[in-house]
């Protein structure tokens, strides 16, 4: 399946925008979305912090989406933002693209290849190390 392309606000600086359709074919692209309040996206999105800590960006594009219409205090998003997250955050327009990826809980992680196709689709249940065998699919060793 083809992935939709979206633009979305960089959620520390709305004024920014993101578009999928620029990275698709130069990047296999990672998403995560997430909400402050969820357990389990605090589980989850401190390894993927780590990776994309010490991953090659040339490569992948990793980034977060902060899901509004789940938020319950968009104040929570941003300080959980500013207190765990190095990489991109993008804030969703309420739930749109949340439930355009078909989204069934946070964290919901998507990969997309090099064509632009959804590889993977990841609920709150699945462990990190399926995400990474994805990844690891386009990038054989040398």
């Amino acid at each position: 399946m083809k992935a939709p392309t979206f633009e979305l606000p960089y959620l520390d600086n709305p004024d920014q925008t993101f578009n999928l359709s620029d990275v698709i074919g130069e990047k296999v692209i990672v998403l995560t979305f997430w909400a402050s309040w969820c357990p389990d996206c605090a589980r989850d999105l401190p390894k993927k912090e780590q990776f994309y800590k010490t991953m090659r960006h040339n490569n992948i594009e990793m980034m977060t989406i902060n899901v509004t219409g789940r938020e319950r205090d968009m104040s929570e998003a941003h300080k959980f933002q500013e207190q765990f997250l190095t990489q991109p955050v993008l804030q969703d327009r309420g739930r749109e693209i949340y439930d355009l990826y078909q989204g069934d809980g946070v964290p919901t992680t998507i990969v997309i290849d090099l064509d632009g196709n959804i590889v993977g689709h990841f609920g709150d249940k699945d462990d990190f190390v399926e995400v990474i065998k994805i990844i690891g699919d386009y990038f054989p060793a040398q």
